[in-house]
């Protein structure tokens, strides 16, 4: 009786008709793809004046939302960043890492300041201060499994390629299809 129920139930909801555009192969994130990248709404920004997507107009742009060193995916994930960072930087990649606070205590500059130095990170930091960028550019309207989400955006401005979280090291398939999405972005004429 239960495993008829359960093929009836099954039966049904295989033949509710699905949402326009939805594919639940899909990555996530895929539907961000092609789409313009938001103006972010940050004013604290560490190792760098105050930048702008305008401003980074003609680079390649890899955004990788991140935390405190307690999290294994920053942690693990930070190395490849930095190696990413000295690698094509004189080739035209920006990255940047937007920080979001998770911790129960208050958000302060000097401990993303510290965290960062921990990180080994020289590139531009942004606080992204009650996650307000991170909200629109990947939380709204969606669920998503992690919060450290990595955009590229190409030299127009357009987001071309998302890892949805979690880590990303040398060695790893994600880690490649990342490399090999910036070194196409790069080659890419301005």
């Amino acid at each position: 009786m239960r495993a008829a129920i359960a093929i009836g139930l099954c039966a049904l909801t295989c033949l509710l008709p699905q949402p326009a555009g939805a594919d639940s192969t899909a990555a996530p994130g895929s539907e961000l793809l092609g789409q313009p990248a938001r103006p972010w709404q940050v004013d604290h920004w560490l190792n760098s004046a105050p930048l702008t997507l305008a401003q980074l107009r003609g680079k390649v742009v890899l955004v990788r939302w991140w935390t405190a060193p307690d999290c294994p995916f920053c942690a693990a994930t930070a190395p490849s960043l930095n190696a990413l960072d000295a690698r094509y930087r004189a080739r035209g990649l920006q990255v940047l890492g937007f920080y979001h606070h998770k911790a129960d205590s208050p958000l302060q500059a000097q401990d993303v300041a510290r965290y960062a130095k921990l990180f080994g990170f020289t590139f531009p930091i942004a606080i992204d201060a009650g996650w307000q960028t991170l909200q629109r550019w990947w939380l709204a309207g969606a669920e998503r499994d992690f919060t450290s989400v990595s955009f590229l955006i190409d030299r127009r401005g357009v987001i071309r390629h998302i890892h949805p979280g979690g880590k990303y090291v040398k060695g790893d398939p994600a880690h490649a299809e990342l490399e090999r999405a910036i070194e196409r972005l790069l080659a890419e004429p301005g």
